[in-house]
């Protein structure tokens, strides 16, 4: 399918491994000119050098640094001609016990997971609705649908966006002017994430990794974990010409594990 978007310019944070680079990787091979972040400088830079051989007709730019910084944010923005399609993207807070967290520590997963993207929303999708075309795209988690108890200050931070995005995205002078914002939810991906995950569980429990593997496996019904090019190819699509009538929707990648009707 031509997804159309061939020559856009796309801002993709978080993109130098893991889905967010899943979804570098799949906009890249669609034409899309791309600014990619990541805090780590010589990973982004080897990133940029794959994307570029994926494609050799795209732009991509790279800007090093915490997207949550407001100055990172800043120099991101402005290395992007015209940010016609976004991707926010960040690293979850970490697990553990309520009772444990600090106001500090719930501040972090606020801004880290809610206001960063909202800042970002805030500063691109005027300009947008001003051209006639926009994609937002807002990767969260499938702890959103079914919460994790262990990671609490990412259900709260998540949920949070996810609840701001369903009434913004919703706006008719965005989605009347083909401005869509939607989230997606990934399960357990084959990512570094999840790889610590298992590693953090075993350890824990003390038993042994393959077993942990299998347990987590046990509750996908797809029988195996996703990979970030599945990921990303989901996630071109929804910023594609093709789905301009899709808006405020949250779409659960997960091979099959959450077990509810809606």
């Amino acid at each position: 399918m031509e997804l159309g978007i061939k020559g856009r310019w796309a801002v993709v944070c978080a993109a130098s491994k893991g889905l967010g680079k899943g979804c570098a990787m799949a906009l890249a091979q669609e034409g899309v000119n791309l600014v990619i972040n990541a805090r780590n400088s010589e990973t982004l830079a080897t990133t940029a050098q794959q994307l570029k051989a994926l494609n050799p007709s795209i732009e991509v730019v790279t800007v090093a640094g915490d997207i949550g910084d407001a100055q990172v944010r800043a120099a991101v923005l402005e290395a992007c001609p015209q940010v016609d399609i976004l991707i926010n993207n960040n690293g979850g807070p970490p697990p553990g016990d309520f009772r444990d967290w600090s106001r500090s520590d719930w501040l972090k997963a606020l801004e880290a997971n809610m206001i960063t993207p909202i800042e970002l929303i805030k500063a691109t999708v005027d300009g947008m609705s001003e051209r006639g075309f926009g994609r937002v795209v807002n990767i969260t988690s499938g702890a959103v649908k079914a919460p994790i108890d262990v990671l609490g200050l990412s259900n709260g931070a998540r949920s949070g966006l996810t609840g701001f995005i369903a009434g913004l995205s919703r706006q008719p002078q965005l989605v009347s002017r083909n401005v869509t914002i939607n989230n997606l939810l990934p399960g357990p991906f084959e990512t570094e994430r999840l790889e610590s995950a298992l590693a953090s569980e075993a350890n824990i429990s003390g038993h042994s990794l393959k077993d942990v593997t299998e347990k987590r496996l046990s509750g996908v019904p797809a029988g195996r974990f996703g990979t970030a090019e599945e990921f990303g190819a989901f996630c071109a699509f929804i910023c594609s010409q093709h789905a301009g009538y899709m808006t405020g929707q949250n779409f659960l990648l997960d091979g099959g594990s959450y077990p509810g009707t809606f």
